[in-house]
């Protein structure tokens, strides 16, 4: 094996590595999500936990978070919960910013 084909096979077990981090992170995130969505809708226990499966299952939806932001605005408009697209935007953002500090964490 060259040199070459060392590096090669490195950087592509970083990028499968990094890929598989940013999926569980954003697993994380989702779920997260959902639990914030879910106080803010009134659910709490077991209620807010299946709500929080649903945030994650809608990610798999479309490629991107647009339908996991599009839930949530949905369900929030739904049942008149005052928060603007940025606020959800912001807390996605924050929550993503946790989730990723959780996984390296849990290493």
């Amino acid at each position: 094996m060259t040199t070459f084909d060392k590096r090669e096979e490195g950087f592509e077990k970083k990028f499968a590595h990094d890929e598989e981090l940013r999926f569980k992170a954003t697993a994380r995130r989702n779920k997260l999500l959902g639990l914030w969505a879910a106080e803010k809708l009134g659910l709490s226990g077991t209620e807010a936990d299946v709500y929080a499966k649903e945030v994650i299952m809608a990610d798999f939806e479309g490629p991107g978070e647009e339908d996991v932001f599009s839930k949530i605005r949905k369900d929030f408009d739904a049942k008149n919960v005052e928060q603007s697209d940025h606020q959800i935007r912001r807390t996605m953002n924050d929550l993503m910013e946790q989730a990723i500090l959780q996984i390296k964490a849990s290493g």
